[in-house]
């Protein structure tokens, strides 16, 4: 009984030390990695209106973090920030972090209240964005998505603003004015619509009239 404890004895202590060999090992291993194989050079693609120190700093990779454990977990902020449609990291060896990054890009201003908000084609709020595009207002039900894709649809004449009541949207541009009864009716004909500085064109499910 005395030699088969003795053997259970150091049988355990050599597991134990198999173990912490393991974990030193194990540790020196990522000790190498991180200081042997920092992040030297950060390459920031794609962007306009954020500054690269911004885009890298919302990606949480900095100079001297260890390359080969920098990866996705560390980029929530990219992720989340309104100014990022789509971003993509990628590690080049032996310690690049190259991020791609394709920005949302101001296109019209929504009037709330007092103030006035400047978004993107997709109606997503961008803090800090200089005013651009056409001024988008209202009243009664919020019709503020089928202003935004009656601004969008008309582009091409520069609209300068959308005006959506419960009757319909009123697109005025630098050629002219539009109105709408509905956004449907709108996108059936806005290929055909011709804007003229002295006259109004009128949008109605079955066709498009035009007043002197």
């Amino acid at each position: 009984m005395a030699l088969k404890a003795l053997g259970q004895s150091w049988h355990l202590h050599r597991n134990a030390w198999v173990s912490a060999i393991a974990v030193a090992l194990l540790a020196a291993l990522i000790a190498a990695l991180w200081y042997g194989l920092p992040i030297r050079s950060i390459q920031v693609v794609g962007n306009k209106a954020l500054s690269p120190a911004r885009v890298a700093e919302l990606a949480g990779v900095h100079k001297g973090f260890g390359w080969a454990f920098y990866g996705g977990w560390r980029a929530a902020a990219l992720e989340q920030s309104p100014w990022i449609r789509r971003a993509k990291l990628i590690r080049i060896f032996p310690g690049t972090v190259r991020i791609e990054i394709e920005e949302r890009t101001p296109s019209a201003r929504i009037k709330q209240g007092a103030k006035e908000i400047v978004i993107d084609w997709d109606g997503v709020e961008l803090p800090g964005a200089r005013p651009r595009g056409p001024l988008i207002s209202g009243w009664g039900p919020a019709r503020t998505s089928d202003a935004i894709a009656a601004a969008r649809l008309l582009a091409r004449y520069n609209v300068k603003s959308v005006d959506y009541t419960p009757s319909g949207l009123t697109i005025k541009t630098a050629s002219g004015t539009a109105w709408s009864g509905s956004l449907v009716s709108l996108q059936k004909y806005a290929a055909g619509v011709t804007m003229n500085p002295s006259k109004r064109v009128n949008i109605y499910p079955w066709g498009v009239s035009v007043q002197e």
